[in-house]
């Protein structure tokens, strides 16, 4: 087996890397930013498809979504399932990727809604708490052989080497790629007071994402925006949105405010030129389909 570089240390580098060390890869991760650092380690993820192209993103979607079932048994990774309801503004909306559910998971419609909604798909998924989740990814990794580096690059390497382009959105210099921009996401985190399930309304965007100390609460979708400083104005409309999906959180405590640039781009990039294999552009949904982009990505570095 050839020796690997993974650039990018963010979830979908990390997931790579695991697969790739797993398939019997040596293998390296080197990037700008640590996996704490990382715009991943902003994300609210819960599991949640979308970006295109649909047909893959499904088929990426189910194989994480097994993969995170799994993990459920791990208590070092911060994966559970939680129940939640996607909502919609106008009445029996529904979703695209209904396929990526496995069977018994949903979508069913609900019948509870926040003021404002007229219809909800409910469905148990995976909720990633990325912090611990992140750790646990780097610690795979060295487990398994890998390293994790901080390395500013560039370019990508070139040499004797497998490199998987992972690198978000310095993929728009690393890969030479313009179609790739910033999707400016601000959260607040507040404290935990009871919620237990989540609640995602895509249009707005609005979610209300628990996790086991605390509720991620978004969010913004700023295509071009590449500044990374919480704005006051948005972080109270912020709160506002969610204390009319969930009551409970009006008045909870602040905790934090965090910014993230997604990498967006028109579809995700996943591909072989030469000696690099490309996987980016997965937008706010780098989570939702890390596993399967990981497995198509040691498909590529078979050939």
């Amino acid at each position: 087996m050839r020796r690997v570089i993974v650039v990018g240390a963010g979830v979908v580098g990390l997931t790579c890397a695991v697969r790739l060390l797993e398939a019997g890869h040596r293998v390296d991760v080197v990037g700008r930013d640590l996996p704490l650092e990382t715009t991943s380690s902003v994300a609210a993820a819960v599991w949640s498809p979308y970006s295109q192209p649909q047909e893959h993103v499904v088929r990426w979607a189910r194989a994480a979504y097994d993969a995170f079932a799994e993990l459920c048994a791990d208590e070092s990774a911060g994966v559970v399932m939680r129940t939640g309801t996607e909502l919609f503004r106008e009445p029996a909306g529904d979703l695209w990727w209904r396929d990526a559910l496995p069977p018994g998971a949903g979508p069913d419609r609900e019948t509870s809604l926040p003021p404002g909604y007229a219809s909800g798909l409910t469905m148990r998924t995976p909720v990633i708490e990325m912090p611990v989740y992140l750790h646990w990814l780097a610690a795979r990794v060295e487990a398994l052989g890998g390293t994790v580096t901080r390395m500013n690059l560039s370019a990508l390497p070139t040499g004797d080497v497998l490199v998987v382009n992972a690198s978000g959105i310095g993929a728009r210099l690393l890969g030479a790629d313009p179609t790739v921009g910033p999707v400016r996401g601000q959260v607040v985190v507040v404290e935990q007071v009871g919620v237990d399930r989540w609640w995602i309304d895509a249009e707005a965007p609005s979610y209300v994402v628990p996790r086991s100390r605390d509720v991620v609460l978004g969010g913004t979708a700023d295509e071009g925006e590449w500044s990374r400083t919480p704005d006051p104005g948005t972080a109270a409309s912020i709160l506002e949105r969610a204390a009319v999906i969930e009551p409970r959180l009006a008045g909870a405590r602040i905790l934090q405010h965090k910014v993230g640039l997604r990498p967006g781009r028109p579809a995700v990039r996943l591909e072989r030129a030469d000696d690099v294999i490309h996987c980016y552009g997965h937008g706010g949904c780098g989570v939702t389909v890390s596993w399967g982009c990981a497995d198509d990505v040691v498909d590529l570095a078979r050939e």
